[in-house]
């Protein structure tokens, strides 16, 4: 079992969905159920699996994690997009959610890989 926080992309992506909820308190109330509470579920679910998986017994285990924690990273990047096309998130907010988002992805695939070839 690996300590989850020690990970630079659970460490990140904890950065970012703490970023994600400081600017969901801006959203209209009429966006909770639609758009707030959504964004903010798929966020915190990226450091959430790899949490996770880190208490899992295996390697193959905490890639299916990492997988997970993959696919809440794509849907969290089209929820910013969205409420960026809503008019919710300025411009600049957007690109640099954007890009971190891209990032963490890059790094997700990148723990992806690593755990493949240490197999």
């Amino acid at each position: 079992m690996k300590d989850y926080r020690k990970l630079q992309v659970w460490q990140r992506s904890h950065a970012l969905i703490l970023e994600i909820y400081h600017l969901t308190k801006s959203f209209p109330k009429e966006a909770l159920l639609g758009l707030t509470s959504p964004l903010r579920r798929c966020g915190s679910s990226i450091p959430a699996n790899l949490a996770e998986g880190c208490g899992r017994d295996s390697d193959a285990a905490l890639k299916r994690f990492v997988d997970i924690a993959y696919g809440s990273a794509s849907e969290t990047e089209y929820f910013i997009f969205l409420a960026n096309e809503l008019g919710y998130i300025r411009a600049p907010d957007y690109h640099g959610l954007s890009a971190e988002i891209v990032e963490r992805k890059k790094m997700l695939g990148g723990l992806t890989r690593k755990l493949k070839a240490d197999r």
